[in-house]
């Protein structure tokens, strides 16, 4: 039996396979790029270019990372700017990557500071030969008004940028929408009244991670000061994966997606195609572990869809959306509690402890047997306990419905 076909259709352009480096630091020149083509991803966005590129000096130190308790690089701080090469060099960089890689997908990522330059980067990149541009309406740390991510959150310009790209060229254009927001449809529906052939999401999250405790500076300390800026990595995940779902389910919309934000493995890649993404980007993951991650990620999506006897990227794509909707949709005439492998525990009583302060008060602690005991008649089915327990693998705690058991109500609070 011939392998899964990890191919895909985006926007009317081939792509060997769906994984691209989104527009950062790891597609910052040509020879990067070759070396991540090389490695097997499908396409790159190369490094945001303005017209002026070759004026922007960039910070030092321009990025921190996030280390939480034993996690290392939990995410990433960034106050990047656009590429600091000359403008030329990045144009000559573009067609040699295109000259000898024809069958890589190569997207030139763009950012104006006013109509004029919108349109001059949009006629260049297309004459420098690239398959489609990105606009990028979505960096948090941008200072020129209406620029990078206050573009997205001036409906209009995205609008007008975007009308302006779309009349300047013939390629596919895609428009890279920030999360700092309240509705990522509403600069959606924006950008394709604009004229775009398709949306990514996301840009990093607005954010801090970090104050020094001694200085008062928040980090990247440049020089003694910090900012309130990018940050990106896995624990982003969670709020990209919804904007990309969002974005799936808005039916008006109906644009091809491309999803950015905490991508790894190939566990996250599949997460974001169920979602509706046909393609997506990595960056933090990249400089976590290098090009090579691409490796991991194409060999289990053909594991995984060989399992799942699937044949074609298609048949993932957008295949959760239905399953995602509004909590009142929920169907609460069915409950269900925790159950415990009592042979497999450890008597840590992590379980009881957070029971008692978080959840529904349905354990008790034996201190002879060290051994946490269920009422099954007060368990809330909270699953709190679970979350905390150290034997996951398989878990010791999980999930069991119970037939015709009412929802649990909890007593009245004692005065």
């Amino acid at each position: 039996m011939s392998h899964p076909n990890l191919s895909v259709d985006f926007c009317g352009i081939p792509f060997e396979n769906p994984v691209m480096l989104s527009s950062s630091p790891v597609s910052n020149s040509a020879e990067m790029v070759g070396r991540a083509f090389e490695a097997g991803f499908g396409g790159i966005v190369y490094k945001s270019i303005g017209v002026a590129s070759n004026e922007s000096i960039h910070p030092s130190p321009r990025m921190a990372p996030y280390h939480y308790q034993s996690q290392r690089l939990l995410g990433l701080q960034n106050v990047e700017q656009l590429s600091d090469r000359p403008f030329k060099d990045n144009m000559a960089d573009l067609r040699y990557l295109k000259k000898h890689w024809p069958g890589k997908v190569v997207i030139s990522s763009i950012m104006g500071f006013s109509r004029d330059e919108w349109r001059e980067l949009a006629l260049a990149s297309e004459d420098a030969g690239v398959d489609m541009l990105e606009l990028n309406f979505s960096c948090p740390h941008m200072t020129v008004e209406g620029s990078g991510m206050a573009a997205s959150q001036a409906h209009a310009l995205v609008e007008q940028f975007t009308e302006i790209a779309r009349k300047a060229v013939k390629i596919p254009i895609m428009a890279k929408l920030t999360p700092n927001i309240t509705d990522i449809n509403e600069p959606a529906m924006f950008a394709k009244r604009g004229g775009t052939d398709a949306i990514s999401a996301v840009n990093t999250v607005a954010g801090m991670i970090d104050i020094d405790l001694t200085d008062f500076v928040p980090r990247p300390n440049v020089f003694g000061k910090g900012a309130i800026a990018g940050y990106s990595g896995p624990a982003i995940k969670p709020i990209a994966l919804r904007c990309i779902a969002q974005l799936a389910q808005n039916s008006e919309l109906n644009l091809p997606l491309s999803g950015i934000g905490g991508i790894e493995t190939w566990v996250d890649v599949v997460q974001y195609m169920l979602c509706g993404a046909t393609t997506v980007q990595i960056t933090t993951g990249v400089i976590h572990y290098g090009y090579r991650i691409i490796e991991d990620i194409l060999e289990g999506m053909t594991y995984y869809m060989e399992d799942q006897n699937l044949r074609s990227i298609d048949q993932i794509v957008g295949r959760a959306v239905p399953n995602i909707v509004p909590t009142d949709r929920f169907d609460l005439s069915r409950q269900g509690i925790a159950q415990y492998d009592l042979e497999r525990c450890i008597g840590c009583g992590q379980c009881y402890i957070v029971c008692q302060d978080a959840g529904g008060q349905c354990l008790s602690w034996d201190r002879a047997d060290r051994r946490p005991h269920i009422d099954d008649r007060t368990c809330l089915g909270c699953m709190i306990c679970s979350f905390v327990c150290p034997i996951s693998n398989p878990p010791l705690i999980t999930y069991k419905e119970v037939s015709n058991r009412p929802p649990i109500i909890p007593p009245v609070s004692r005065d």
